[in-house]
């Protein structure tokens, strides 16, 4: 069965980094869904844009930081 996900490629989402990754970015999640931010640090307060989704999470860009 197919996992519904809360985000889509293209769209713009505000979000708290709340992790970081093993690469060094930053990592957030809306309603569960992971969502990876290189350059984003934890607890800033970002608008993302999404630019890549995969079966688990998806990739994004910082557009603004809050």
């Amino acid at each position: 069965m197919a996992m519904d996900k809360p985000v889509e490629e293209g769209k713009e989402y505000e979000v708290t980094i709340d992790a970081t990754g093993r690469k060094g970015d930053g990592i957030a999640h809306l309603q569960g869904f992971v969502i990876i931010v290189p350059g984003a640090s934890i607890g800033e307060k970002v608008i993302v844009k999404v630019n890549s989704i995969k079966q688990t999470f998806c990739t994004a860009e910082i557009v603004k930081k809050i």
